[in-house]
């Protein structure tokens, strides 16, 4: 009975890590977005994660029928990419990003991570 408990007890925990390994640590998407730097800000309570919004050229459908500009908010994990985009708001920029399927504390607050500047205008 003891010998079954503990195998029970393995797969599950080995099944509870495999989840929080998908959900945390697995790049889903990887890309380029481009558009204009509306802010860069380093936020948070416990854990201060470097954030930012950039405003892609193009309207989306808003909400209750509105028109509006796609936005593409996402946190920072270089404090060196910070710097170079908190020093140059409301220019163009094309960001390099990995996308998890859920975000952590220390991490950021988007599932968008942007690792690298690619161009800037």
């Amino acid at each position: 009975m003891k010998k079954g408990w503990w195998i029970t007890l393995g797969i599950v925990l080995l099944l509870l890590g495999v989840f929080v390994w998908y959900k945390y640590f697995f790049v889903f998407g990887e890309g380029v977005k481009s558009g204009y730097l509306n802010y860069a800000i380093r936020k948070g309570y416990v854990f201060k994660t470097y954030e930012g919004k950039l405003i892609q050229e193009g309207f989306g459908k808003g909400r209750a029928g509105g028109i509006t500009s796609y936005e593409f908010e996402f946190s920072v994990s270089d404090p060196e990419v910070f710097k170079q985009l908190e020093s140059n708001s409301g220019k163009s920029f094309d960001l390099h990003y990995k996308e998890y399927k859920g975000a952590l504390p220390w991490r950021g607050n988007t599932r968008y991570i942007v690792d690298k500047v690619v161009n800037m205008k």
